[in-house]
């Protein structure tokens, strides 16, 4: 027998896979030309042969196609288009920065080395709008994806071992969700409970038996993957002949830890006496970073100020022309450690708004402690719209500038609100609430209340630079949508 026998079979990619990646992979290459020849033209004017290092040094538009080649390389290299990252949470995001700033850098060391005299303002305006633009086109991407993960398109079936309580817990979750590409087609229990069904609250899922059985459960039903939860039922030795027993069947293998909502950056594995341990770092809420982040808040929010200081005069007097009342609407709300602060609005409701609350909310359509109602009587015309777009937020600029809040955090709540809160939900005060957040990217006033805590404690626990500009990125989308927003 030749050692090739012995080689195992690598997960098989879903048929759509490659068709996905064809076309996003033509969208980056289209993209990056157009960035490249844009750029080129503003700097250096449409002449094609302006010359590098004098007269007898090469054309421009050699550094040009270079640079595009190398950028489109590097979106390669970083596998922006893995599929196991396509169109679920930030790290699509952050490996085309991440591409982006690296093409950045060789381009810059060469350069240097080579003592090419190529222009900066070329290259400051080519990678970060190429960049922007690269972003743009995979949320349309993003958007597409979920939509067809909605009717049951581009998905991956996959089959969930480990004990019941987990097993439930997982599957709630991952049918909830279209931000990924995995279908639940079945589970296997361990212990005594693998012959019951699940929770009827749940999707009909099949119980397909144990999980010493698992590897053929997958091959019955054709699932691309195993997901191991953790079960005290399943020793180190079971465990690693499931491993054993999928690695020539094309069926991959996922540990899902029973620590939940841990970003990457605070995870490492390393192994030690043969056994993968995954350190998880606390998390952080004081020292540089946080002081980084809060200069950057200041900063950002004064340059949002000076641009769009005539829009917000303006929504200023729609709002004073429409209804009686002032233009702004100051609400107590919770922010950091618990302090209270007085938050600024656009006024968007009538003055008798706060009399006519309870009537008004008498129908809910909230999620049980958000009081929400989708044609609210008290909301004027003027703003509905500005609800709507978000635009009545504006003013939560001028709190930033306080030091009241952050550009991106948890909801600033009601003080009302937080009387009905638990231990856990207690911790999204640890850092300043934001203007926008994981909550307002991902459904606003649409989530239920136990996802919206969810979404507010993985930022708080997981917060980076690079996710906060992801958000702002993502928040851009969703304003303009107005999903979610009333």
């Amino acid at each position: 027998m030749t050692v090739s026998a012995f080689a195992p079979a690598a997960v098989a990619a879903p048929a759509w896979a490659k068709s996905v990646q064809r076309r996003i992979a033509f969208t980056d290459v289209f993209v990056v030309a157009m960035t490249m020849v844009l750029a080129h033209g503003v700097r250096f004017g449409w002449d094609p042969f302006v010359p590098l290092m004098g007269p007898a040094g090469p054309a421009y538009w050699w550094v040009t196609v270079a640079i595009a080649g190398l950028w489109i390389l590097q979106l390669g290299w970083k596998r922006t288009r893995d599929i196991r990252i396509l169109g679920s949470g930030p790290d699509e995001y952050q490996r085309v920065l991440s591409a982006g700033l690296r093409t950045l850098a060789i381009v810059a060391v060469v350069g240097f080395f080579g003592g090419w005299p190529i222009s900066r303002g070329y290259l400051l305006f080519a990678l970060p709008l190429g960049t922007l633009l690269l972003f743009g086109y995979r949320r349309v991407w993003r958007a597409w994806l979920h939509e067809q993960r909605k009717v049951g398109h581009l998905r991956q079936p996959v089959i969930i071992a480990g004990p019941r309580c987990t097993v439930e817990q997982m599957v709630r979750r991952l049918s909830g969700d279209y931000d990924h590409a995995y279908q639940v087609v079945g589970v296997c229990l361990s212990g005594s409970d693998s012959g019951d069904a699940l929770a009827a609250d749940l999707p009909r899922v099949p119980v397909l038996g144990s999980v010493g059985g698992a590897a053929a459960a997958a091959q019955s039903v054709h699932a691309d993957y195993i997901v191991l939860a953790g079960s005290e039922e399943v020793s180190l030795s079971d465990a690693r002949h499931l491993e054993w027993a999928v690695e020539d069947t094309g069926i991959g293998l996922i540990v899902a830890p029973t620590v939940a909502d841990v970003a990457a950056p605070r995870v490492l594995v390393s192994q030690v006496a043969g056994l993968p341990l995954m350190h998880v770092e606390p998390p952080r809420f004081t020292g540089p970073s946080r002081v980084l982040k809060g200069a950057a808040d200041k900063v950002g929010s004064a340059a949002i100020l000076t641009v769009l200081a005539l829009p917000m005069l303006a929504i200023a007097l729609a709002v004073k022309l429409s209804s009686p009342g002032p233009v702004l609407y100051r609400q107590e709300r919770v922010g950091l450690g618990h302090e209270p602060f007085e938050m600024l609005k656009f006024r968007s409701m009538y003055l008798d708004a706060d009399a006519r609350r309870a009537e008004a909310l008498a129908r809910d359509d909230g999620n049980g402690v958000l009081a929400k109602r989708h044609d609210d009587p008290r909301i004027t015309p003027v703003g509905r719209f500005l609800r709507r777009y978000s635009l009545d937020e504006l003013p939560q600029l001028i709190n930033v500038l306080k030091g009241d809040m952050s550009l991106v955090g948890p909801r600033p709540p009601l003080a009302s609100e937080t009387e009905l809160w638990d231990a856990d939900v207690f911790r999204r005060q640890l850092v300043r609430p934001g203007i926008t957040g994981l909550w307002q990217v991902s459904g606003r006033s649409d989530l239920s209340w136990e996802e919206s805590v969810r979404l507010d404690l993985h930022y708080t626990h997981n917060w980076t630079l690079g996710l906060d500009a992801v958000i702002l990125l993502r928040t851009v989308w969703a304003v303009i949508a107005g999903k979610g927003a009333y």
